[in-house]
């Protein structure tokens, strides 16, 4: 079914090429449908499939993770896994800036 209108805002839609990155790195640029009035992007499933199949080919799929904190002697402790630590480049002793950002959510700067 063609849409021609926008599911959030009812704005009208337009045909572009749209570039899309994952944790800061770029996979490409793929055909959406993207409304000219919020900036809503849609992509069609089988764009959908490219974008999951790039995502893989460069080792970015599966990176985000849960984890439990944890505690050492009187500090709390946050584990990353082993994908995460490939990807980061991170080692034993690197030093980070950990940053509030709400009192919902970290940062976490190398």
């Amino acid at each position: 079914m063609k849409r021609d209108k926008c599911d959030e805002c009812g704005g009208k839609l337009s045909k572009k090429n749209v570039d899309y990155s994952l944790f800061g790195i770029s996979l490409g640029s793929f055909p959406a449908e993207v409304c000219q009035k919020c900036g809503e992007t849609c992509f069609e499933e089988s764009v959908s499939k490219q974008i999951t199949s790039r995502a893989k080919e460069k080792g970015l799929w599966g990176l985000s993770a849960r984890t439990k904190v944890g505690k050492v002697g009187d500090a709390l402790d946050v584990r990353l896994n082993k994908k995460i630590v490939e990807f980061l480049g991170v080692k034993k002793g690197t030093e980070v800036l950990v940053t509030p950002v709400s009192r919902h959510k970290i940062e976490i700067t190398i």
